[in-house]
């Protein structure tokens, strides 16, 4: 029993108002008990009064009158108690009320039959008075049956008898022991009363919680995903809710219809078993449901789905426990479960997320690296070849930038579907992000069968793309390791496709390499001066030396390019073009690119005032803000004026043209210093960016100054072309690499303001260009070739030749298409013939017939026939080659 306030004694017998309604009701229903048995109580006092009236009228006619008055008392009473408890008008009056006068009542009753009593001991002896006492007796003891469960009536009850026999019997002895017993009455009625009361109350508590827990559970099962169910000892459903019971018969009626046999009609009075089947492939589920049932043990979260549900659509988590009674008999299961189907679509996509591409469809990293190791993981049977590729999308990176990312994402999407037709069921298609894509083909490892699907897939990718209006062009670049020849694990494999993949790309796109095992040992070479080109940074291993620029018009130099130049301590000296791209890809290019325009700015504050230094500056350099502010303070700590110092930028920097480009620029020139474009015409293919970069000097690239002056060359008619524009701008040009001394002419009459190239000098220290500076007041003296030859090839080759009719031993050099040098032959100007001269100093030659389809032509050089005369070297620079 649960604590409760205490109430008065008037409250527990229900004699006054009360506003608990829980109270009111349990007053009511005992009320509504003795009103359902009192009828048989008024029948007993009825039969009381007749009986006793009659053995009255005939054994005692003087009290004749007395007892018709009582026996109309009690009559009168009883109808009226039943009133009170039957009548509807009367049950409208408020419980207290009732209660009070059928307590009043019942004391009037009691003491009108207790009256009859008394009557019968008046009576002669004999069974009729024993018979009469009887009938009173049962009639007092009916009464008091039926008033038990109204506690102010049994004390009505009490009272009616006690003032009866105080009545006829007075105070004595007998009256104190009625008090006593009343008082005794009174104690019990009111323990009982307050065990109603209180029961009352706990009654009350368990409907509000059982209506709270009806609510909530009718709640949870018709707005959340959790349901109930119940089954028999046999595992027959007897309760489930409703919302799982209707999608279970939905499913029923469905494969029904679909000409299938329903797993069940009904869902109550099913065997759970028959209308569940559960996921075997969840872990945990080797018992099944059957065990359970039949075990009678408890389980929990079986995913399960209806039974007569094939396409499992729809899935449940359900457990259960077994219901034992309190004197430990198995009841049936009760159980709960939740609706999973969300869940599990959830889970799906999770998954679908985690190994395919969002974006394309394809497999991702993850999913790709998986099937690779499942791939390469083979315990058993001989080992299967497997291949793989690395592609890479050529000029993708301009599509986004052109036409935008969402352009892009449509461009990979119809990528991946090319890629997926061509492969087909040959391998597996993944994207391992951005525009990188990967493909695993096991069981091959034919390199004519790889390398014909590597063109399909170049082919493919390759043919025009139409995207938001607009025809978009790319191309793929792919790299292909074989396992198990390039490694056996996914890491090695890895590592060598991408080696051949960096291979296909600097052999120029497009193309599709194997990888072979120069490439490792190339990659390991170039970590390898990585890692030194750091060292080399922080020990200051760099020098710089600089290469004249010669005027055209007067020939004196009036500048130099500051060039970097690196020993190695075992490699000897490493070309620029070798460690500068892996400074800008390791992110050393800024410190280098520093330090080099600080030791240029302080060498030439030691030169004349009319001589410039140039500087080249790496688009990484060039996009980095502080490079204003890196200028500003080399020539402020070298004293260097700003118009000395010319900064040479290449086309690369336009690539990703933007507002900060033209910041950059207005910044650089609000300094003072001069801008030169360097090798023009041979990086970005728009010349839009000539209208707004504020560029003072254009230098023409190497490429189209040489064999510029050959004859049927076209790289003239492109130099004069860039120096007509460069005029047109106001610019001054400047043609790199002349290396030859008729070329200095061609450039002079193609009008080209600036000569800079081996003609005019190597790149020299520091220390040696005040020394050039001082011979002639600058004036650059022309060295090398006069005129262009065709390249020769340095090789030694002994040979035997026959001259009218004799034979001597020869040695031939330097080959090339115009001719070949022969050494052991000596002409005979006055009579043209030719003389062999042996070791022996001995025998004179025979005329030669055949030598390399040449024919005699002066000295011991052999020309070809169409070769002119001009092309051949002037003795003072026989023998020199140029090797840079």
């Amino acid at each position: 029993m649960r604590d409760h306030p205490q109430a008065s004694i008037t409250t527990l017998f229900g004699l006054n108002e009360n506003d608990h309604e829980q109270i009111s009701a349990a007053q009511h229903a005992r009320l509504l008990l003795s009103a359902t048995v009192w009828p048989v109580a008024a029948l007993a006092h009825l039969t009381a009064c007749a009986f006793i009236l009659g053995v009255v009228f005939v054994s005692l006619p003087g009290l004749v009158v007395a007892t018709v008055v009582n026996v109309a008392l009690v009559a009168l009473l009883s109808l009226a108690i039943l009133a009170l408890l039957r009548a509807p008008l009367l049950q409208r009056w408020p419980i207290h009320r009732r209660h009070a006068v059928l307590a009043v009542c019942i004391a009037g009753l009691t003491a009108a039959l207790a009256a009859l009593l008394w009557v019968t001991t008046d009576l002669p002896p004999g069974r009729w008075e024993l018979a009469s006492f009887v009938t009173v007796i049962a009639a007092l003891i009916i009464t008091a049956i039926t008033i038990q469960p109204v506690r102010a009536a049994s004390l009505g009850f009490g009272a009616g008898l006690v003032v009866l026999l105080g009545i006829v019997s007075g105070p004595d002895v007998a009256f104190a022991m009625a008090v006593l017993a009343f008082a005794a009455l009174v104690f019990a009625a009111h323990r009982m009363a307050r065990v109603d009361y209180h029961a009352a109350l706990d009654q009350a508590d368990d409907a509000s919680e059982g209506r709270r827990a009806m609510k909530l559970m009718a709640e949870f099962e018709e707005q959340g995903a959790g349901w109930l169910w119940e089954a028999d000892r046999r595992g027959r459903i007897t309760y489930m809710s409703a919302k799982v019971a209707d999608a279970l018969t939905a499913c029923a009626a469905d494969d029904a219809q679909e000409g299938g046999e329903p797993a069940a009609t009904a869902v109550v009075g099913s065997l759970l078993t028959d209308i569940f089947r559960m996921d075997s492939d969840q872990p945990g589920t080797e018992r099944t449901l059957a065990f359970h049932i039949s075990s009678r043990t408890s389980f929990s979260d079986y995913s399960v789905c209806a039974a007569c549900d094939s396409s499992a659509e729809r899935w449940w988590s359900i457990s259960g426990r077994p219901v034992i009674d309190e004197i430990g008999r198995f009841q049936g299961f009760i159980g709960s479960g939740s609706d999973l189907t969300e869940q599990r679509r959830a889970e799906a996509e999770i998954n679908r997320l985690a190994l395919f591409d969002g974006l394309t469809g394809l497999a991702n990293r993850q999913r790709m690296r998986l099937s690779l190791d499942k791939t390469l993981a083979q315990k058993a049977g001989p080992y299967r070849p497997t291949a793989l590729f690395l592609m890479d999308l050529d000029r993708f990176k301009a599509v986004n930038d052109t036409l935008g990312h969402q352009a892009g994402d449509l461009l990979l999407k119809q990528v991946a579907q090319r890629l997926q037709r061509v492969v087909g069921d040959t391998g597996l298609v993944g994207r391992l992000g951005g525009d990188e894509f990967q493909l695993v083909v096991p069981g091959i490892d034919d390199r004519d069968t790889l390398g014909t699907l590597s063109r399909e897939l170049i082919d493919a990718i390759s043919q025009p793309y139409f995207i938001s209006g607009a025809s978009v062009s790319i191309g793929c670049s792919i790299g292909i390791a074989l396992t198990p020849q390039h490694g056996r694990d996914s890491e090695t494999l890895v590592r060598n496709a991408d080696l051949a993949l960096y291979a296909a790309k600097a052999d120029g796109r497009g193309v599709h390499r194997f990888y072979s095992d120069e490439m490792l040992a190339g990659a390991k070479s170039r970590k390898q001066l990585e890692d030194d080109l750091r060292a080399a940074v922080s020990e200051g291993s760099f020098h710089l030396c600089y290469q004249p620029v010669v005027s055209t018009n007067t020939t004196r130099i009036v500048g130099y390019e500051a060039l970097i130049r690196w020993k190695h301590p075992t490699r000897g000296m490493v070309s620029p073009a070798d460690f500068i791209p892996i400074a800008e890809e390791c992110g050393l290019i800024e410190a280098i690119g520093t330090w080099v325009l600080r030791t240029a700015c302080a060498a030439a504050a030691r030169w004349p005032a009319d001589v410039r230094v140039a500087v080249n500056v790496s688009p990484i350099q060039f996009a980095n803000p502080a490079l204003p502010s890196l200028v500003t303070s080399a020539l402020a700590q070298s004293g260097l004026s700003a118009n000395r110092l010319e900064l040479e930028i290449t086309e690369g920097v336009f690539l990703d043209e933007t507002a900060s480009s033209d910041q950059m620029f207005k910044a650089l020139k609000g300094i003072g210093v001069r801008l030169a474009l360097d090798d023009f015409g041979t990086g970005y293919s728009s010349l839009g960016y000539l209208r707004t970069a504020p560029f003072d000097k254009i230098k023409i690239d190497q490429s189209f100054v040489k064999g510029a002056a050959e004859p049927g060359n076209r790289n003239a008619a492109i130099i004069k072309a860039i120096v007509m524009l460069a005029d047109t701008l106001g610019m001054e040009t400047t043609a790199e690499g002349v290396e030859l001394q008729d070329e200095i002419e061609l450039v002079r009459d193609l009008g080209c303001s600036h000569i800079q190239g081996y003609v005019y000098g190597r790149p020299v220290p520091a220390e040696e260009v005040l020394l050039q500076l001082g011979v002639d007041a600058g004036v650059a003296t022309a060295a090398g070739f006069k005129t262009s030859r065709a390249p020769r090839v340095r090789m030694l080759r002994s040979a035997r030749v026959t001259i009218d009719g004799a034979t001597a031993d020869i040695r031939i050099r330097d080959i090339s298409t115009s001719g070949a040098m022969i050494d052991g032959l000596s002409i005979s100007r006055r009579r043209r013939r030719y003389h062999a001269r042996d070791r022996a100093g001995g025998e004179p030659a025979c005329r030669c017939a055949h030598l390399l389809g040449a024919r005699r032509q002066g000295g011991n050089r052999v020309r070809s026939p169409d070769r002119p005369r001009t092309s051949r070297p002037a003795p003072a620079s026989r023998g020199l080659r140029r090797t840079g």
